[in-house]
């Protein structure tokens, strides 16, 4: 009886050993098929670059708004400066007058360097003109003025500053020439009697 059971043995040994094949490199590669250690790394590496491009994106817009509001609340603070008339009866110039806007401004961005101040009085609303003063080819015009008007006037307070963008993910976020995008807060007011009448 045992010799009957060691001759089976010897026949589903040498059967196992013929499906088996043999050689060193063909069994490295089926235990090399068979391990998975390092697919969380590949799979890492494959999504690494596109999740990080795009929560740069997702901050770089939050950081966008976060400007365009506080410019926005720079604009509505200093206006009221030229609306009560205390830059006109205390002589502010463009240049005092853009202080006071930098002094609503905390560090966000250089104020002094990168907004521009635009003051501009109006005989009407109607005549009003919004447009963004960009030239053909991307490029802020420079040439703004301050003129903060008599009592009664209707003036038009715009700061404007050109916010740089660094990740766009294929969106168009940049309306200027060199990637950078124009924010714009607009105050439209009417200035108070602030010497007793309207002329």
């Amino acid at each position: 009886m045992i010799g009957v059971v060691e001759a089976m043995n010897e026949v589903s040994h040498e059967k196992s050993s013929a499906r088996r094949p043999t050689g060193f490199g063909v069994f490295r590669l089926r235990r090399f098929a068979r391990r998975d250690d390092g697919s969380v790394a590949v799979e890492f590496a494959l999504v690494a670059a596109p999740f990080f491009a795009l929560l740069f994106a997702i901050m770089e817009t939050a950081l966008v708004f976060f400007a365009g509001q506080a410019l926005e609340t720079a604009s509505a603070d200093s206006s009221r400066l030229i609306l009560t008339g205390q830059a006109q009866t205390q002589g502010l110039t463009a240049s005092t007058f853009k202080d006071a806007v930098c002094a609503k401004i905390f560090a966000l961005f250089d104020c002094q360097k990168g907004v521009y101040v635009d003051v501009k009085k109006y005989t009407s609303f109607a005549s009003i003109d919004l447009s963004k003063p960009v030239d053909s080819d991307g490029n802020l015009k420079k040439d703004l003025s301050f003129q903060p008007g008599g009592p009664c006037e209707i003036v038009v307070v715009r700061l404007l500053y050109e916010f740089p963008i660094y990740v766009s993910m294929g969106f168009n976020l940049s309306d200027m020439n060199g990637g950078k995008r124009l924010l714009v807060a607009t105050s439209v007011f009417r200035n108070e009697p602030y010497q007793g009448s309207c002329s």
